[in-house]
């Protein structure tokens, strides 16, 4: 019976996984953790007899744990799914592979923001890490094994999110209710916002970086809208193998949680009758510059995946409350990534000091937006 640690269990990832554990016969969940969403975390707890739950928002008789090792040692999982939100998943990733226990990872700010520590844990524990986000569940499947001189590209697909074809001008208008109208998937807020701007896919490229060993130069990705095709891996010889299957997260988060395994599944299977026709376009990098600003990253390495993330989260964060135009998130991003050149990153304490001065400066050039413009965002 394969031990289960669920982080983050009240999101969208977590509860598809407590739905495909509770379908499995060989797996059970023994600990779970969330944010604020306490007494739904309890009524998950609460219908399979789960004993250990923490939050971080305490309260009850939920225990509070900053980075949640104490609940890692007290339910003694198999592997950890984190599918935690934003760069506060980067301290329990850590933790587990320093325990030495797999990774089933849904939280990418890991390793955009932590990735150089992530890697010397990896090295040190020989712990396994496995992709939890479709694309790159894929592009494990598609590369497993593989070695990397053969493979000439990795691509990444993108449906495009809710704003794919609309031009620069009809963007200038949009509000928060519209970014969040994704046409694909049902994700939370943020990861939906993320979506509309394409940094969440600039976030996935900065991931397969860690994840496969692969420079900026070999990472790629390309709208389609479909969402069938989940990536792409382009070898040398001109070949192309692709990773098919319908937009729901059960297979990948099933994937990762079996590795190496292939269970029967509770996901859905292509309906090969009906499906006419697959769609592909490349991305408009003058309107949605987030990958080129991934690429960067990856190529300075360093601190500045961690202040791109931070940046990101503040002007997201400022989006919502209607303070920041649509248009202006990937330019304070880019902004703050000139302000903060990048630094060497050995320890966390490095990790959180550059998503410190990240947030702080992207609250900065947010403040120096006009009014005018700020209150255009809100409508």
């Amino acid at each position: 019976m394969k031990r289960v640690l669920i982080l983050g269990s009240t999101g969208s990832i977590g509860v598809q996984a407590l739905e495909v554990i509770d379908a499995a016969p060989d797996m059970q969940c023994v600990g779970l953790a969330c944010g604020t969403r306490v007494d739904d975390m309890l009524a998950q707890a609460g219908a399979r007899g789960i004993a250990h739950a923490s939050a971080a928002a305490g309260g009850g008789t939920v225990a509070h744990t900053a980075d949640l090792g104490d609940l890692m040692d007290a339910c003694e999982p198999d592997i950890v799914l984190n599918a935690l939100v934003g760069a506060a998943g980067l301290p329990p990733t850590l933790a587990a592979l320093d325990r030495g226990v797999p990774v089933a990872l849904a939280n990418k700010e890991s390793l955009v923001a932590g990735g150089d520590l992530v890697a010397a844990v990896r090295q040190r524990t020989g712990a396994m890490l496995v992709p939890v986000d479709s694309e790159h569940s894929a592009l494990f499947q598609l590369l497993e094994g593989v070695d990397r001189a053969r493979v000439a590209r990795a691509i990444l697909t993108a449906s495009g999110g809710p704003f794919r074809g609309r031009s620069a001008a009809e963007l200038e208008g949009v509000g928060p209710a519209d970014a969040l109208a994704h046409p694909t998937w049902d994700m939370g807020a943020k990861i939906t916002i993320d979506s509309a701007t394409l940094m969440n896919k600039a976030l996935e490229v900065i991931e397969a970086h860690w994840l496969f060993d692969l420079p900026s130069s070999r990472i790629d990705a390309i709208v389609h809208p479909q969402s069938v095709v989940h990536s792409f891996v382009e070898f040398r010889d001109g070949s192309t193998i692709a990773q098919l299957s319908p937009p729901s997260m059960r297979l990948p988060i099933q994937y990762a949680l079996t590795w190496p395994h292939r269970a029967p599944g509770c996901s859905p299977t292509i309906s090969w009758d009906a499906l006419r026709s697959l769609e592909f376009e490349p991305v408009d990098h003058a309107r949605f510059p987030a990958i080129g600003l991934a690429k960067r990253v990856i190529d300075s390495g360093g601190s500045a995946g961690a202040v791109l993330n931070a940046a990101n989260e503040v002007a997201v964060e400022a989006f919502i409350a209607g303070t920041l135009l649509f248009g202006d998130i990937p330019a304070v991003v880019a902004e703050t990534l000139d302000g903060l050149p990048p630094q060497p990153v050995r320890t966390l304490g490095d990790v959180l000091k550059a998503d410190r001065e990240g947030r702080a400066l992207a609250q900065e050039r947010i403040a120096r937006r006009s009014p005018a413009r700020s209150a255009a965002g809100a409508r």
